[in-house]
């Protein structure tokens, strides 16, 4: 009997989805988180976007367990890898590290030796997540030798800039909330080295987001002013001054943060009133709403200001 071209065709058509209903059978849900992941990429400017401080620091946490929910089920899905890297590292830097400064200046010692364990904890799962990006070699030299970490930094392109300086900054982090521990201050020059490496690449194809272009710098301002003994408020002010250039667009100051820690932190190391006072009053006289795609971070930067402010005769007495 002979078969019709229609039926032949359809019969083929019906062939070839049953087997690839087999593939995909065989693990669904990562074909699932695979498709979810990509749409969580597109989404991630709204939580950048928020206004509200308080929505944010209430939300962000179940966002982040979401994610990580999914990425137990596709562990290899890079989107997701990427996400909670940068999800995490944030967090910590936008709402732990808040709560801890906040615990700080109260001189509340049980709360700020429970935040540094909580903060040491979130920015571990960022470089965690990092170091997944950026490979086994990596992994295994990081904690290595000074020149093991060089070479390695040295050898890591620009397909890996953006893992490369969260696990910069997360280790910066880690850091900043164990100063009791020599061990985890000698890796204050790794951090360096990390971020040396990212500004160079930098230097050959600027990334097209200009908070991540600033963030290096920043991250160096504050290792250079984090004390009179091991750092240097000169290149302090330099690299806070470049973050600012950097997201200053067509005359226009952008990006709130680096001014905000750059008067805060360089004023304090260096007794300068004036400078404390002045660079925090330019921060409020710009509205968070100056950049909408980074509303949120600029509305950290507006809370941290008028903190300060309100500590300055405190500071300076």
């Amino acid at each position: 009997m002979q078969h019709l071209p229609g039926r032949s065709l359809a019969l083929a058509g019906l062939l070839s989805l049953a087997a690839a209903t087999a593939l995909c059978a065989c693990d669904l849900g990562r074909v699932t988180v695979g498709t979810t992941a990509k749409v969580l990429v597109r989404a991630q400017p709204a939580m950048k976007m928020e206004s509200d401080y308080d929505l944010a620091r209430a939300a962000i946490p179940g966002v982040l367990k979401t994610v990580e929910g999914f990425w137990v089920v596709d562990p290899d899905n890079q989107d997701l890898i990427g996400l909670l890297t940068e999800g995490y590292c944030q967090y910590g830097l936008g709402f732990v590290q808040d709560e801890w400064e906040v615990a700080t200046l109260a001189r509340d010692l049980e709360a700020v030796a429970a935040l540094n364990a909580r903060a040491t904890k979130i920015f571990t799962r960022c470089l965690n997540y990092a170091l997944r990006s950026l490979g086994d070699g990596w992994q295994k030299d990081l904690f290595g030798t000074a020149e093991a970490v060089e070479a390695r930094a040295r050898a890591t392109g620009a397909g890996k800039r953006d893992p490369l300086m969260w696990a910069a900054v997360a280790l910066g982090s880690i850091v900043n909330h164990n100063l009791d521990s020599i061990e985890i201050i000698g890796q204050v020059p790794t951090v360096k080295v990390l971020l040396a490496r990212v500004i160079a690449l930098d230097a050959i194809r600027p990334p097209k987001d200009l908070t991540l272009a600033a963030l290096p710098h920043v991250a160096l301002g504050q290792l250079e002013s984090a004390s009179t003994q091991t750092g240097d408020a000169t290149r302090a002010l330099a690299h806070f001054r470049k973050a600012i250039e950097l997201t200053t667009v067509a005359g226009q100051e952008r990006f709130l943060l680096p001014r905000t820690i750059m008067a805060y932190r360089v004023g304090r190391m260096t007794r300068d009133r004036a400078l404390y006072h002045d660079e925090l009053a330019k921060v409020l006289a710009i509205a968070p709403s100056v950049w909408p795609e980074q509303r949120l971070a600029n509305e950290i930067a507006h809370r941290r200001a008028r903190r300060y402010l309100k500590l300055e005769k405190e500071l300076f007495r």
